[in-house]
């Protein structure tokens, strides 16, 4: 895709996302810094700024066992890059756990119709979001894969460990799974 074409799916996923109640009803929400050609989530993060909501961003640590945290992030705050290179805020309080958020929205490489998701292959979120096994005691954060809609796969034979999504969005559809 061209920068033109990126930037245009990237818009429109925001006017899909900010549009519906799951967006709306949400307070802390969780977003990522694009890597590799993962689409854009900046006009998100300035929506979520502009409803005064929270924005959470994804931090690596060792010390966590390469599990995520999730830190509070402002318009104005420092970032340093990871080492993936990915940016992310300067850690200056504790991270949150996912289950403090209400909505979490995660890049994929690809997705299936049953909500199986396919990452960049370092199970952060997997191993992030184990505890999401035992559902019936949790109910957050929602989780919302988010790509393009080339990134739709006919079929995906889930690993053990994987955590499936509650539902995608892609620059055109928004669409939520029945668990």
């Amino acid at each position: 895709m061209s920068p033109e074409e990126r930037k245009l799916a990237a818009e429109s996923l925001c006017k899909q996302l900010a549009a519906s109640p799951l967006f709306l009803h949400s307070r802390r929400i969780a977003c990522y810094f694009a890597s590799d050609g993962e689409i854009e989530l900046q006009p998100v993060i300035n929506r979520i700024w502009r409803m005064r909501k929270e924005c959470y961003l994804p931090v690596v640590s060792q010390l966590t066992h390469n599990r995520l945290g999730f830190v509070h992030f402002r318009k104005n705050d420092m970032l340093v890059a990871n080492r993936y290179n990915i940016p992310e805020p300067k850690v200056r309080h504790q991270p949150v756990p996912p289950w403090a958020l209400d909505l979490l929205l995660l890049p994929l490489v690809a997705f299936d119709r049953n909500g199986n998701r396919v990452g960049m292959g370092g199970g952060y979120y997997d191993r992030t979001l184990a505890y999401l096994r035992r559902r019936n005691q949790w109910h957050t954060p929602c989780l919302i894969g988010v790509g393009y809609d080339f990134q739709r796969v006919k079929s995906l034979a889930p690993e053990p460990w994987d955590i499936p999504l509650d539902g995608v969005i892609t620059e055109s559809r928004i669409t939520i799974f029945s668990r």
